[in-house]
């Protein structure tokens, strides 16, 4: 009996009680011969089954209740993602949205004036700066990747966080003390129309070691920081899902009083020529976004990572591969796995009413994704401008008010107040009136929201293309400046704000909500990595333009003086390939159709359900074959009394 008994042990306590694990020791074939075995423990035996199968049926008594009860609980906390804190709530998400705000004004130090200080410090052409920044830009959010893959493989959301935001810091650190020994001499060069001396090889090598660490920590931070808030609110209660919703958009706010500080403050001082200053802020503001971080580590709600989701993905490719010619079944009989659990540990499972297969396949849905996230590189394009051709377009328009000069860089605070202006009217007025239209408690969709921010978009270049001509049409033979004043381009700025409140928070939400809960950070960087490609595509689109434009002798559209080009031809071929996009964009929307995870309410009922089915199924069996001498079960009872004699 000894051997039968380390089978039965092995079995989970919520499986079996003393009566199933006797019933498994006597009838297990391993185990060895014992004096107590005959026909009476033959007959008890199959006496007891049948008593089994009746006490599991629901209503039938207590007992059987309190297993069903137990399993269902037991299965739905399994199914829910692995939790390691329960704290979390408005009050650590508060402190996250502080952490995104103060990296964000870090990071926009020096990511908004980039551009003049490679043409003032630096001595760069406006096309190679441009491109520079484009670059750089593009390098940044396609960092974001690596945090979101090493935050759900391996690290996990918390420390992903503070590792990167300690790069940040670094680079920081490294780029104020660089332009203080290398590159700002003499004092206070870099301001308007004052540029510096020839920079040595190892400041310029140093510059770009620096920025690129920050690109490298601000990149890896973005997405995680962004998934880590979502997780300290519980999708079981649904209080917390609307309060999970509305972080996204408090979010992005958070990002933007970030920028609107560096975008007036510290650009200010930067284009007078105080480029140390304001580096040494950012970093001050690095410091204190990480130690507020670690300083509110015990109260953070974590989740552990699920392991590296791309063998998953490649057995789903290679099991298919395989099974070409298997006939596709219906969709209504794929399932993930039996029962309520998901294979992937700390994942929930996808409803069964979506027809998306068996259960490898919730990292290759991600996949279905792609084709609405290409969509939005183009409108990436747009939003890239602002950090680029638009200042270059600023520093070259009437900007006194009085004998103050105001920065080129600075009016992309119009872009963040229109940011504050639409979240406020979206979220009070244009939610609850599209609500009522048509039925969805959000409002618009994520899908449709992002087909309206790319319209947006659209008539920002438009508004930046008109802008363009009237500048053009004021400028003085000789002179530099045009007489336009700054502030015709308000408009696209105010344009770019508003399409960022319609894209990239239902970016943010779309590519979150859909992916599974082990990739969660995979699919906040989506978005990202769409900010990423944009400055690619956009960096690529001004050589493209440049070499087939600057022929013979021609200037072309982006040369060094602007006076000379013809930079509206460029914001209106960004439109017209936005339009394209949308109209492409409106197909991959249209067949897009989302994964639905389940919550613990519908995992209950669910299992109630299947639960009840199957004893229903159960007895009507039991009822069918006791009542026909030949059946299985009739079978299946002398089989036992066999066994049982032969122990």
């Amino acid at each position: 009996m000894t051997k039968g008994f380390f089978v039965f042990s092995s079995f989970p306590a919520t499986f079996v009680n003393w009566p199933t694990a006797l019933l498994f020791v006597i009838t297990d074939p391993r185990s060895s011969s014992s004096p107590e075995s005959g026909s009476t423990i033959s007959r008890a035996v199959i006496k007891f089954r049948k008593r089994l199968m009746i006490s599991e049926a629901p209503n039938r008594d207590i007992e059987g209740a309190e297993v069903v009860d137990t399993n269902i609980h037991e299965i739905t906390q399994e199914s829910k993602p692995t939790v390691k804190k329960r704290v979390g709530g408005w009050k650590l998400a508060l402190i996250l949205l502080a952490n995104q705000g103060l990296a964000t004004l870090a990071f926009f130090g020096v990511g908004v004036n980039l551009v003049l200080f490679l043409i003032r410090v630096l001595d760069q052409e406006s096309a190679t700066a441009a491109n520079n920044v484009s670059i750089w830009t593009g390098t940044v959010y396609l960092f974001s990747l690596v945090g979101a893959f090493l935050s759900d493989s391996y690290w996990g959301r918390y420390l992903t966080c503070a590792i990167f935001q300690v790069i940040l810091v670094l680079g920081l650190g490294l780029l104020s003390l660089t332009s203080w020994l290398w590159l700002i001499h003499p004092h206070g060069c870099g301001g308007v129309g004052n540029y510096c001396q020839p920079t040595s090889k190892v400041g310029v090598a140093l510059f770009y070691l620096s920025i690129y660490l920050i690109a490298l920590g601000y990149g890896g931070h973005q997405p995680t920081i962004a998934t880590f808030g979502a997780d300290q609110f519980d999708e079981s209660d649904p209080k917390q899902q609307f309060s999970k919703a509305a972080f996204f958009a408090y979010f992005y706010f958070a990002l933007n009083v970030g920028c609107l500080f560096s975008n007036t403050i510290l650009v200010y001082y930067e284009d007078k020529g105080l480029w140390t200053l304001g580096f040494l802020v950012s970093l001050g503001s690095a410091i204190l976004a990480l130690v507020s971080y670690l300083a509110a580590s015990p109260g953070y709600r974590r989740i552990k990572p699920c392991g590296n989701p791309l063998p998953r993905v490649a057995q789903v490719f290679v099991a298919a591969f395989r099974k070409l010619s298997v006939a596709p079944t219906s969709p209504d009989n794929l399932y993930e796995l039996e029962g309520t659990k998901s294979a992937i540990k700390g994942s929930r499972k996808i409803l069964h009413r979506v027809q998306d297969g068996i259960l490898r396949v919730i990292e290759a849905l991600v996949l279905k994704m792609l084709p609405v996230w290409l969509c939005t590189i183009i409108y990436s394009v747009v939003f890239t401008q602002m950090a680029s051709l638009f200042v270059e377009q600023g520093d070259v328009m009437e900007s006194h008010i009085g004998k103050f000069h105001l920065p080129a860089a600075s009016m992309s605070a119009f872009d963040i107040c229109s940011v504050f202006i639409c979240t406020g009217l979206y979220r009070n007025f244009l939610v609850p009136l599209a609500g009522r239209l048509s039925g969805n408690p959000k409002g618009l969709s994520e899908l449709q929201r992002m087909g309206v921010g790319l319209i947006i978009g659209l008539l920002a270049m438009v508004a930046a293309g008109a802008t363009e001509i009237a500048r053009l049409r004021g400028v003085t033979p000789g002179e530099k400046v045009s007489s336009l004043s700054i502030f015709w381009q308000i408009p696209q700025y105010v344009l770019v704000g508003t399409s960022e409140v319609f894209m990239y928070v239902g970016q943010l939400e779309f590519f979150n909500g859909q992916a599974p809960d082990g990739i969660k950070s995979f699919g906040s960087s989506l978005c990202m990595a769409s900010i990423s490609l944009g400055n690619y595509v956009s960096s690529l689109l001004v050589n493209i333009v440049t070499h087939i434009t600057a022929r013979g002798g021609d200037p072309g559209w982006i040369p060094n003086n602007l006076n000379e080009g013809h930079l509206d031809r460029f914001y209106f071929l960004i439109a017209i390939l936005t339009a394209l996009d949308f109209v492409v964009y409106l197909f991959c929307a249209k067949w897009y159709k989302g994964i639905n995870l389940q919550s613990s309410e519908q995992e209950i009922e669910i299992m109630e359900n299947q639960k009840g089915n199957d004893l229903q199924g159960s007895e009507q069996e039991t009822q069918i074959t006791e009542t026909q001498p030949g059946s299985s079960s009739n079978q299946g009872k002398a089989q036992d009394e066999a066994v049982l004699n032969k122990v």
